[in-house]
């Protein structure tokens, strides 16, 4: 079901579009303006340690694969991330969305994108839709899976 991450092409496109560590979601846009046929994700992302829960993020995916431009920033190996997708754009869907948020919110960041209403939420913060809680469910169960304290034997 998970695609696999291209560590490779993450880092070629980050370097790329300048990639910035504390925004994915810019990130992942400006990627997908320049790699053809990407489709834009924004979901959740979990590895084992610290925060210990999951990251609102976004990335894109290809066909056969997903790439991260904000991967570089992580200091991950690909094999350790796992990505929880809530909501895929097209590069079209993507740009009609930031244009329509730049014209009603002005002063807030177009990105992330989160749909149209009825918002879900999950502790303090505020959702798109029914897709992101499941995708946020998925991804606190696995982040518990990866940090489940470790039994060590003394005998």
């Amino acid at each position: 079901m998970n695609k696999p991450l291209e560590e490779h092409l993450s880092k070629e496109i980050a370097k790329q579009i300048h990639s910035k560590a504390t925004n994915s979601f810019d990130n992942a846009y400006k990627a997908s303006l320049s790699l053809n046929g990407a489709t834009y994700v924004q979901g959740f992302l979990v590895w084992k340690g610290h925060p210990y829960k999951p990251l609102e993020h976004s990335w894109l995916e290809l066909e056969e694969s997903l790439v991260d431009p904000t991967l570089p920033h992580l200091n991950k190996n690909a094999q350790e991330l796992c990505y929880f997708p809530a909501q895929r754009l097209s590069l079209k869907q993507l740009k009609a969305a930031i244009e329509e948020a730049v014209e009603d919110y002005p002063d807030d960041p177009p990105l992330p994108v989160y749909g149209a209403a009825p918002y879900e939420y999950y502790g303090d913060s505020m959702l798109g839709g029914h897709e992101y809680q499941v995708a946020y469910e998925q991804a606190l169960t696995k982040c518990r899976e990866l940090n489940q304290p470790s039994l060590k034997n003394d005998g």
